[in-house]
């Protein structure tokens, strides 16, 4: 039985990990992974994409899917989640991250908007990663300023934003801290400041459209379990109570 399951790409060393470990338990189960920017999936959901699990980096992308959500959060009224399946299964620093061994001297996300900084990747505003950023130097009064002085690139995902830190082609990058501890050539200099947005929550559920609806609800369940756990705190995601 195949199960396909449409995951942030931020999760995808974990849940690949995952997905090795889920052969002893479930040998008849086949996982087959979706990883993008939780928007792009919420709208191959939308579009009649076939997936039986989503898990999403942000609330915004899971209550546009969910019936019961206020219609501020759900305008379209649409009624993708099987109700009792949803809660939130992790959640994930924001933090400021330079190529090792930058000279820019970079240590602050206040430093964005200064002569350190030519340019910074973000994610775009289809992204959780690019909407918490968003929220950061919108908090710090920066955003409109980093606007206007052109110094913004964006990502259509975190990896492509990681990517573009890894490779020195931008002075730095907002990710998260799970990012950062997979990614190769990084450094985080930064944690964005308390207070500064949302919380990053990473809200899972059974999608109705799935034809197998037992085996998405034991692999959900799976993901909470104490092996699970370890191989998410291990790279950096933390576990909310529940």
């Amino acid at each position: 039985m195949e199960l396909i399951v449409f995951a942030a790409a931020s999760m995808t060393e974990s849940l690949t990990q995952i997905a090795e470990l889920y052969k002893a338990v479930a040998p008849n189960v086949t996982l087959t992974f979706n990883f993008d920017s939780s928007g792009t999936l919420r709208t191959q959901i939308e579009e009649g994409a076939q997936a039986d699990v989503f898990i999403s980096a942000g609330q915004k992308e899971m209550n546009a899917l969910d019936i019961t959500a206020d219609s501020e959060k759900n305008p379209k009224g649409q009624d993708f989640v099987m109700q009792g399946t949803r809660f939130d299964l992790l959640t994930n620093t924001v933090v400021l991250i330079v190529p090792e061994g930058s000279d820019k001297e970079i240590t602050s996300f206040k430093d964005a908007a200064t002569d350190k900084v030519s340019l910074i990747a973000l994610g775009n505003s289809d992204v959780p990663v690019g909407q918490y950023a968003q929220d950061v130097f919108t908090y710090l009064g920066l955003w409109d300023q980093l606007n206007a002085d052109h110094k913004i690139t964006f990502g259509t995902n975190v990896k492509e934003v990681l990517a573009q830190v890894e490779s020195a082609a931008v002075d730095c990058g907002v990710v998260y801290i799970s990012d950062a501890a997979t990614g190769t050539g990084v450094q985080v200099v930064a944690t964005a400041p308390e207070g500064s947005h949302k919380p990053v929550n990473y809200p899972a559920a059974v999608l109705k459209t799935t034809q197998n609806e037992l085996a998405a609800k034991a692999f959900l369940d799976y993901l909470k379990t104490d092996e699970c756990a370890k191989v998410f705190t291990d790279i950096g995601f933390q576990i909310p109570q529940r």
